[in-house]
């Protein structure tokens, strides 16, 4: 089976229904112990200083695996994917590309869809079966999510880990699924969290290590990761082409919220950590998010791969603080 990478969640169903090995070349990147070397491999290839590291972490994790194949989200996602993907193509990597269209209209969407099959070659028969799979998998993830925030026997970092993975099943969703299994197994045999501040984290996975042990040492837990429950989709949804305008993550900033307030309420959120990543669009969109949510707002930006710095360490302890008082 070949190995398919591709630089965000895109409908994995297709991939599986082609018989491909998923992988998303973001976990590649920040899980395999080198993701400061990556990036800096980027730079020394000639990606400017000033680019997301996301990116030059992508390019550098694409080149080192020997991926021959790749999907690269072209709209719905960073900006600099289309110069990422020519780079790729270029370096003798066959790239396809695939669009969510920003208004979230169906027909467009399921356009793409259809030219993803076509590049694949799969039918809607094929990918239907996969998608029955895989849904069987992410009723599981939600119910990890639930355990976090319902029940409290689940750590943020945790909840983290297996909505993140959940992008490219690991490369193995029969593995992955086993793994769900223990975990969960394991997990109701738990004493319940007591915390003192409930968290929600929104933006894109962060790129910094340490980040939830930390909230966790000072009474803190994220019962609401924002983006990575999306990429578990968790929604139910029978029909692909729904399951995917359901997706919040890659349209605009106004439908992410309507999801981020509903959760909000129901996860009683205490407080909201906003991540961004230096030099990415998205950070415009923090405006936008401190107006509509009434919550206390801490924003976190972060640049390369690495542990938790004093400054930001600093300014959590703070935030965390002033919740306290606040309640």
């Amino acid at each position: 089976m070949n190995r398919t990478g591709f630089t965000t969640t895109i409908p994995l169903e297709i991939l599986l229904a082609g018989d491909r090995i998923p992988v998303d070349l973001n976990n590649l990147f920040i899980t395999g112990g080198k993701g400061l070397e990556l990036v800096e491999h980027a730079e020394a290839s000639g990606f400017p200083r000033n680019t997301c590291s996301w990116i030059k972490g992508i390019y550098s994790a694409a080149m080192e695996s020997g991926i021959r194949e790749m999907v690269a989200v072209t709209e719905g996602d960073c900006s600099n994917t289309r110069a990422l993907m020519e780079v790729l193509s270029y370096s003798g990597i066959r790239v396809v590309p695939f669009a969510y269209p920003h208004d979230r209209n169906a027909a467009a969407l399921r356009a793409e869809i259809e030219k993803l099959m076509a590049a694949f070659g799969v039918g809607w028969d094929e990918v239907s079966h996969a998608g029955e799979r895989l849904e069987a998998i992410r009723e599981k993830i939600r119910t990890v999510d639930r355990l976090t925030w319902e029940e409290d026997l689940v750590s943020g970092e945790e909840n983290h880990y297996f909505q993140v993975a959940s992008s490219d099943m690991n490369g193995s969703p029969d593995s992955y699924d086993a793994e769900i299994d223990r975990f969960i197994s394991e997990a109701r045999s738990r004493t319940p969290y007591r915390d003192r501040i409930r968290l929600a984290y929104i933006g894109v996975p962060p790129i910094l290590e340490g980040l939830y042990p930390f909230l966790e040492f000072h009474g803190a837990r994220v019962v609401f990761n924002e983006t990575q429950r999306q990429f578990s989709m968790p929604y139910g949804i029978d029909d692909l082409v729904e399951r995917y305008r359901a997706y919040t993550y890659p349209y605009d900033i106004f439908f992410r919220l309507a999801d981020i307030e509903k959760e909000l309420e129901k996860r009683r959120v205490d407080g909201v950590i906003h991540y961004v990543q230096s030099f990415c669009f998205r950070q415009i969109e923090d405006i936008i998010v401190r107006r509509r949510l009434h919550l206390p707002i801490l924003t976190l930006e972060g640049d390369k791969p690495g542990t938790l710095d004093a400054r930001t360490a600093i300014r959590i302890e703070s935030f965390l603080e002033l919740i306290g008082e606040t309640r």
